[in-house]
């Protein structure tokens, strides 16, 4: 399914929604053999005896939510919900875990796509910034539900986690993170705030006004100091990310079922729906275009950081 095509048409019409709220899109059959795709933007990995799906961006470019990017992640939700939500009588691989974790050095993700952003400001295009908000929040959104599939997920976070990237990271059931990784919501410092999903998926973490604040003051924490407030479920050793996300399923491995309960009823308790995500992203595209030119070029300059940044990150590699 292409996440462009989706975002355009209306969202009541064109998304069909189970009794739980899960996403349901278009599925390529139970033949469909994921790990035989050709992916520029992701790596994926099935280790089936710990029954983990490892989904890593592996962005060559500026890692930020390109549509690229977005279109290869939902073909993996796609077909996760398709041979694990779908197909009841899959049993053939059993899948209990689903991380999200970036190969890209330094970096889980740096958010939204800051030169797309500024070109539509300039442009006074309001439903391309909704288009891309949308797109984002759908794939937000079926992150948060697991893809309807009996299954936690986790992000595993070994860099920067900024903006966009730090909302993404904050809908998965557990938020895993090597002690010197950065994550923060810097928005405020081109007076914009972030619009796909942090005020909803912090607040499940944060009280009211500790979520306000950390939007409004726009810093960054390292994932020792969010960790100790309750944002961080799992605090890793730098480089041992991967072996604490092995190690904790295999110490909780016969609470699974009560497990991945208490997380839906976290969801039921605390709920973030669709469209509260989609009305949200509309405020998000409309303040957009109070941005001035002065704001824009903020934009701009830390958009070709990030590039210079990614740039001094893949010769070290």
């Amino acid at each position: 399914m292409d996440l462009r095509s989706q975002a355009v048409n209306d969202v009541e019409t064109d998304l069909v929604f189970d009794a739980t709220e899960t996403l349901i899109t278009p599925h390529r059959g139970l033949g469909y053999d994921i790990f035989k795709q050709n992916f520029n933007e992701i790596d994926l990995r099935f280790d089936k005896t710990d029954e983990i799906f490892w989904c890593y961006m592996n962005q060559k470019s500026r890692p930020s939510y390109t549509y690229e990017l977005g279109d290869e992640i939902q073909m993996v939700q796609d077909w996760i919900h398709t041979n694990y939500a779908m197909d009841g009588t899959h049993t053939e691989d059993p899948m209990r875990y689903f991380v999200c974790g970036s190969h890209t050095p330094g970096i889980y993700n740096l958010g939204g796509d800051l030169k797309h952003f500024a070109d539509c400001i300039r442009r006074r295009d309001l439903g391309a910034l909704k288009k891309y908000a949308r797109t984002c929040v759908h794939m937000q959104y079926a992150n948060s539900t697991g893809f309807g599939a009996p299954i936690i997920t986790m992000a595993l976070v070994q860099g920067d986690a900024l903006g966009g990237g730090f909302e993404h990271a904050l809908a998965f059931d557990i938020l895993v993170a090597e002690r010197s990784a950065r994550l923060g919501l810097p928005e405020i410092l081109f007076n914009l705030f972030p619009g796909m999903g942090a005020y909803s998926y912090l607040r499940q973490r944060l009280g009211r006004k500790e979520t306000e604040q950390f939007i409004l003051e726009g810093k960054l924490f390292t994932a020792e100091q969010l960790y100790e407030i309750g944002v961080v479920d799992i605090l890793a050793e730098d480089g041992k990310g991967e072996q604490a996300i092995i190690e904790y399923t295999q110490q909780n491995r016969k609470r699974f079922h009560a497990e991945r309960a208490v997380y839906k009823a976290r969801r039921l308790a605390n709920p973030v729906t669709i469209d509260e995500l989609l009305e949200i992203t509309e405020m998000w595209a409309e303040t957009a275009l109070y941005l001035d030119e002065v704001d824009v070029r903020k934009m701009e300059r830390l958009a070709n950081a990030q590039e210079r940044r990614i740039a001094r990150s893949l010769k070290t590699v």
